[in-house]
């Protein structure tokens, strides 16, 4: 098992980092949050997961062993791959995660795109003895907060890839009034999601 990757950040894209470790790059699949903290040419340490499969090896890194720890319980329930966990902590902290589950938050599950109101019922039974209790105050539906916000995060991704600070500010102006709808409609932005339309805006405008 890769337990970490440590080096140099060479790339960063939309989902992925790519992290020189003696001269060899290697792509780490990770979360929006994770990728807003790299910067292409700083050093950088990630956790990671290494998920084996028959046609191929998938690197996940994370800004810390609890979130490898909690994507890794998570795949102990019924139905939750690699990218579905991984969807759960692009939405939830891991505290929040132990939150909602502890206080059965149907609710804070179902923010997580692909997961449905049984589905939720259901993780909520199997994980409910697996994740343990928040080790520190977390709020349900959002990162903790100490966190950035959907915006902060999209720019900080955003300048990361390259961008200019007015390229990134026009960028999340653009996909703001998306992101209230999701808000107005009881929902969690996603910043993944903003992220690839703040990417086609600006394409657009080069």
């Amino acid at each position: 098992m890769i337990a970490f990757v440590s080096g140099p950040v060479a790339a960063v894209a939309p989902d992925t980092a790519v992290i020189e470790v003696g001269g060899i790059g290697m792509a780490v699949q990770c979360t929006p949050a994770t990728l807003a903290g790299l910067r292409v040419g700083r050093p950088a340490r990630l956790a990671t997961s290494l998920v084996v499969r028959e046609d191929s090896l998938t690197l996940y890194g994370f800004a810390d062993d609890d979130e490898r720890q909690v994507f890794e319980l998570l795949q102990t329930a019924s139905g939750v791959g690699p990218r579905l966990a991984q969807a759960m902590l692009a939405v939830h902290a891991p505290d929040a995660l132990r939150l909602a589950v502890s206080t059965g938050d149907e609710k804070a599950l179902t923010a997580v795109p692909g997961i449905g109101k049984k589905g939720a019922q259901r993780l909520l039974l199997e994980l409910k003895d697996r994740l343990g209790e928040p080790i520190a105050s977390a709020v349900p539906g959002a990162r903790s907060a100490a966190a950035p916000g959907w915006s902060d995060q999209l720019h900080t991704a955003l300048v990361g890839l390259g961008y200019a600070t007015r390229e990134a500010d026009e960028a999340v102006a653009a996909v703001t009034p998306r992101a209230e709808e999701t808000v107005a409609a009881g929902g969690t932005p996603q910043v993944a999601q903003l992220l690839r339309a703040a990417l086609q805006t600006l394409n657009r405008t080069r």
